[in-house]
């Protein structure tokens, strides 16, 4: 059985050296607070808060090793901050502790945004936040000094302006993050994705075809005679020509399917769940498309054709350098056999131009 490989995403892998960097230094301060609060508790009694605290010191000093060299920083995150927050908490509720302990619990939605991103930031902020809650109405509902609504009401305003606020950081780093990974992605001319786009797609489509067992083709195609476009009608109308095949692209493919502009005229079609035959059928569709559906400009009548070339995923590679390699290799047939056609992937025969 093949070996899975995991997909990695993009946006995860952004963002890992700086929550990498931000759970160095918490661990960093982790351990010089768990030294001076142990030693301070230890001569006041609070032997079962100073062990805590020297535990956590501890597992600190452990968790900075492990995460020199991880390859899974997101679950040694988990692994230390569920600790963390439940050693927080206990802090609180420990009979010795003053209520200056409290505001240790503002520090929790800024760490678990920081380090666990928007949604599971949230999720883990909102379940301590309300435990200290909790801790604190228990705690001093028989001192009326702490009872009272201001006092309250000023605590309870700062803790939501601050997981306010870091949520909405979160948000907006994550929102600026995308958008600036999809105009890195994407064909600025054609609005199709581009090459480092296309090979984020296929890692994942390789993935998933490995996991299900279902198969995938890569389309090659490259139009014809496209030197002339730009040598009879300017160069601008041959940025109108690819703008037009991407259009026709769009409305030949589906949803699941990424066409990607490789370069020059020549263009990439990731097609999942297809094998090489289905990938002929489609690859006939847009051929035909392109060809029955000229560009008008300026009452020039501009007839474009196609050719292009099919792999797939395992009988003709397992990497997409291999695919496009292979399918090149039938594009440039296809081109020396006349052009306008498709030369399939299994039976490396010239499908005849059918307008």
């Amino acid at each position: 059985m093949p070996r899975m490989e995991s997909y990695k995403d993009p946006l995860k892998e952004l963002a890992r050296p700086y929550r990498k960097a931000v759970l160095k230094a918490l661990l960093v301060i982790c351990v010089i607070g768990a030294t001076l609060f142990s030693s301070m508790n230890l001569l006041k009694g609070s032997y079962p808060l100073a062990f805590v605290e020297i535990a956590m010191g501890v597992y600190s000093i452990i968790v900075y090793r492990a995460i020199r060299h991880t390859r899974h920083l997101e679950r040694w995150i988990i692994a230390y901050l569920i600790p963390f927050f439940t050693a927080m908490v206990f802090a609180m509720a420990a009979p010795r502790a003053t209520s200056a302990v409290h505001a240790w619990v503002l520090l929790i939605p800024i760490i678990s945004h920081l380090l666990m991103g928007r949604r599971l930031g949230l999720a883990i902020s909102v379940i301590y936040m309300g435990i200290a809650a909790v801790i604190f109405l228990l705690r001093h509902q028989h001192q009326p000094d702490m009872m009272q609504a201001l006092p309250i009401t000023n605590i309870a305003v700062i803790s939501l302006c601050i997981l306010v606020f870091s949520h909405v950081y979160e948000v907006t780093r994550e929102t600026s993050e995308r958008e600036l990974m999809k105009i890195a992605q994407t064909d600025p001319l054609t609005g199709l994705a581009n090459r480092a786009r296309l090979s984020d797609i296929f890692e994942r489509e390789k993935h998933r075809s490995r996991r299900y067992g279902s198969p995938m083709s890569v389309l090659v195609l490259d139009l014809d005679h496209f030197k002339d476009v730009n040598d009879d009608h300017g160069h601008e109308t041959g940025d109108l020509a690819l703008q037009h095949v991407a259009r026709i692209f769009r409305n030949c493919l589906r949803a699941t399917d990424l066409a990607a502009r490789l370069g020059g005229e020549e263009f990439g079609i990731l097609l999942s769940n297809t094998n090489s035959a289905q990938a002929l059928e489609v690859a006939e569709k847009i051929r035909i498309a392109v060809a029955s559906e000229p560009l008008t400009i300026n009452a020039n009548v501009i007839r474009l054709t196609l050719s292009g070339g099919i792999a797939e995923l395992g009988p003709d590679g397992d990497t997409l350098r291999e695919l496009v390699r292979a399918a090149d290799t039938r594009l440039y047939a296809a081109k020396d056999a006349g052009r306008n056609q498709i030369i399939h992937a299994i039976a490396e025969s010239v499908v005849p131009a059918q307008t």
